[in-house]
C-alpha cells in the first residue's frame, strides 16, 4: 500500500547537476530503506544508491563523489542529488522502498545527459 512518485527528471548538460525527489505515500516511511535505481536502454537496472533506516549510504562506484542520497521522514521523501553528471549517466531513475519481504517501486523519471 506505500506508493512511490519521482520527479525531477529532465535534460541536463554535461557536466550539471540535478536533484531527483521521490515522495511515498502511506505510513512507516521510516522503516523503510530507500534507495535510488536506474535502467538505460538494452541495459539491466542497476543499483546507485541507498540509505538505511539510520542514514548510512552505499553507492554503486561509478556515481560515488558525483551523487549523494538523503531522505526526510518528515516529508516522506528521499532525494538523489546529481552533480558531474555525465552522458553515461542517462537513464531512467526509479526509486524503491523495501521493508523485510516488502518492496514497492515507483514509476521512474527520465534523465537524459546531453550537449
Amino acid at each position: 500500500q506505500v506508493q512511490l512518485v519521482e520527479s525531477g527528471g529532465g535534460l541536463v548538460q554535461p557536466g550539471g547537476s540535478l536533484r531527483l525527489s521521490c515522495a511515498a505515500s502511506g505510513s512507516g516511511f521510516s522503516m523503510y530503506t530507500m534507495s535510488w535505481y536506474r535502467q538505460a536502454p538494452g541495459k539491466q537496472r542497476e543499483l546507485v544508491a541507498a540509505i538505511g533506516r539510520g542514514g548510512r549510504t552505499t553507492y554503486v562506484d561509478s556515481v560515488k563523489g558525483r551523487f549523494t542520497i538523503s531522505r526526510d521522514n518528515a516529508k516522506n521523501t528521499v532525494y538523489l542529488d546529481m552533480n558531474s553528471l555525465k552522458p553515461e549517466d542517462t537513464a531512467v531513475y526509479y526509486c524503491k522502498a523495501q521493508w523485510s519481504a516488502y518492496a514497492y517501486w515507483g514509476q521512474g523519471t527520465q534523465v537524459t545527459v546531453s550537449s
